[in-house]
């Protein structure tokens, strides 16, 4: 496994991301035009229309797993970067601190952490500044 960084921490599964999205996204255009073909001769719409349906509810629940289980991982890299700063300062994590900005410094060493947190909180760093300001990338291989 290559070395994480910056540049390359971003996390994409091919089966789910790029097959299963592309076909889902394929299947719908695929069924929109068979509904309009259909229309157009007035022929059967019921088989169109469930399909549709079905390509529709897909892309739903293919969009809403993502981001339930995105959700249920940043509440717990929230609680894990709490605690870290907490032994670390014995001082509970500034109520400042977007959630954005938690999720990046949880890439930062021990070392980095505190005054990175606090340049987070005072100049406003966004998540992209705050991942290029690390020094020593603490790399996270258990994300979804």
């Amino acid at each position: 496994m290559s070395e994480q960084n910056n540049a390359n921490h971003a996390r994409y599964v091919t089966g789910f991301h790029f097959i299963a999205g592309s076909i889902l996204i394929i299947g719908a255009i695929l069924s929109i035009i068979n509904l309009w073909l259909r229309w157009s001769a007035k022929d059967e719409m019921m088989t169109p229309v469930l399909v549709l349906l079905l390509f529709t509810s897909g892309i739903f629940l293919f969009w809403f797993s993502r981001q339930f289980s995105i959700k249920a991982q940043d509440r717990a890299i929230r609680a894990e970067e709490s605690l870290r700063y907490f032994i670390l300062t014995r001082k509970p994590l500034d109520a400042r601190i977007t959630m954005s900005q938690v999720i990046a410094l949880r890439f930062a060493p021990d070392d980095e952490l505190l005054p990175l947190a606090d340049r987070a909180v005072n100049e406003k760093l966004s998540a992209k500044e705050i991942k290029q300001a690390i020094k020593q990338w603490r790399a996270d291989h258990h994300r979804a």
